[in-house]
């Protein structure tokens, strides 16, 4: 496996540089967190650390890489070999891929000499980054579908190869049922699905010839009806049941444009007045949670959903405000203080309190501390060793995720804002700590020390 060493920011040199020739080498904690929630975010999902974890296991300058680094100017021949030698030795404690998170609240903790903790940071921000932004989308939309099944349509529109692969991973844990994007398919075991497209119609000499040609190669297709006019191409598909006669095992029609519900109620009262009531309806065309629900809403007779671009890029909340922040260094609890973007100190613990099956409030607290509720985050690395390398087992991890939400508040998992916030507390333990750093950074923020 190649070094993904040289995915980091410059400023993440520079720093291992200055720590290397001032010998700063005691143990750092630092914390991967969200400072709010995005707009008409109610949770979102931790997702995206298995990737993330083969890479920094693997972590490793090459000779190219040290070359390049050469070349910048900035860096003597002692921190090179120094560099050729590094190597990640700490540990990770993270929350289980699919779970649900609120603001502020660990997603994971980084444990190792300072250095090494600070190398990954751009590596940990992209990966989970990206992937909690596409899980939270993904879980959004499954619950606008009602049970209804959804396929991700979204590769083409996802910005780049990486992001459309890892965000069908995402999307999968996330709830979403397969995905079009055959590189995704294989790398991570997701069902795939896919119909056909315009141009095979346009292709064919007519719309009746493509839809016979199709079936006859493909007879459980899913054939596409609205090329020219949706509703004859319905007329055309039954006309193809009747001249194929018991050969006929056509799947689904895909409606792909128009107004959705009334062209699904016309289809399927076609359909069904043929004796086709085991054909289904797929519906897709520029949707997103909103229009899902109010399609699912109304009851519209459309079996599954297509989602591209909305789920692709996250349209209504493309970015996360997610930072890594150092919290120890040296035993010693560190924190922010800028404005807005404060952070807690120390290394900390999230648990998760009950009433029946149902998740009502988090405690953040000391990483040492025992309080009666359930702990989330859990080791995945230790001694810069991944703790199980066959935990990316995503069926596992759909599932999990599923319950996981389904254990919160009603209100918080609709789509609408919840009359309340779902509350997240400081432990007092916590609160204690953190006035201690602060009273001991206050008089140093004064002095300018």
């Amino acid at each position: 496996m190649s070094s993904n060493a040289l995915f980091a920011d410059l400023y993440q040199l520079t720093m291992l540089r200055a720590y290397f020739e001032l010998g700063m080498v005691e143990e750092a904690a630092f914390s991967l967190f969200v400072r709010k929630l995005p707009p008409r975010r109610n949770f979102l999902i931790a997702c995206g650390l298995a990737d993330p974890l083969k890479e920094i296991e693997s972590l490793r300058f090459d000779d190219d890489q040290l070359r390049y680094v050469r070349s910048l100017g900035d860096f003597p021949d002692s921190f090179l070999e120094w560099l050729r030698e590094f190597r990640f030795t700490g540990d990770i404690y993270a929350l289980p891929e699919g779970t649900p998170f609120f603001a502020n609240e660990p997603i994971l903790e980084v444990v190792a000499p300072i250095a090494q903790a600070q190398l990954i940071e751009t590596l940990v921000l992209n990966q989970i980054g990206l992937q909690t932004i596409l899980a939270s989308k993904a879980a959004r939309i499954v619950t606008a579908a009602r049970g209804r099944p959804v396929a991700d349509f979204g590769a083409r529109r996802a910005q780049g190869i990486d992001a459309a692969t890892k965000g069908a991973r995402a999307f999968y844990i996330g709830g979403v049922a397969a995905t079009s994007n055959l590189a995704a398919g294989k790398a991570y075991g997701i069902p795939v699905s896919g119909t056909m497209a315009h141009s095979f119609v346009e292709a064919c000499a007519s719309e009746a010839k493509a839809f016979d040609a199709f079936a006859r190669i493909f007879p459980r297709t899913t054939l596409l009806v609205d090329t020219y006019d949706t509703l004859a191409g319905v007329a055309k598909v039954i006309a193809l049941s009747r001249s194929l006669g018991p050969s006929f095992k056509v799947r689904a029609i895909r409606l792909d444009s128009g107004d959705l519900d009334q062209l699904a109620r016309e289809s399927r009262r076609m359909l069904d007045d043929a004796g086709l009531t085991n054909v289904q309806i797929a519906a897709s065309g520029g949707l997103d949670e909103d229009q899902i629900d109010r399609l699912t809403a109304c009851n519209a007779p459309i079996d599954l959903f297509g989602v591209g671009t909305d789920l692709a890029v996250s349209s209504d909340a493309p970015a996360l405000d997610i930072a890594y922040k150092l919290v120890e260094y040296a035993g010693v609890g560190r924190m922010k203080l800028s404005t807005g973007k404060s952070s807690l100190p120390g290394r900390k613990q999230i648990f998760r309190n009950y009433r029946g099956q149902e998740a009502v409030y988090d405690v953040i607290g000391r990483h040492d501390e025992t309080l009666p509720a359930s702990p989330l985050l859990a080791p995945v690395m230790l001694s810069g060793r991944r703790c199980d390398d066959k935990a990316d087992d995503l069926d596992s991890m759909r599932s999990y995720a599923k319950g996981a939400i389904e254990a919160l508040p009603l209100d918080h998992r609709s789509l609408a804002p919840p009359a309340t916030p779902y509350e997240v507390k400081i432990s007092s333990k916590l609160a204690e700590y953190r006035q201690s750093v602060l009273d001991r950074l206050r008089p140093a923020s004064k002095d300018g020390e």
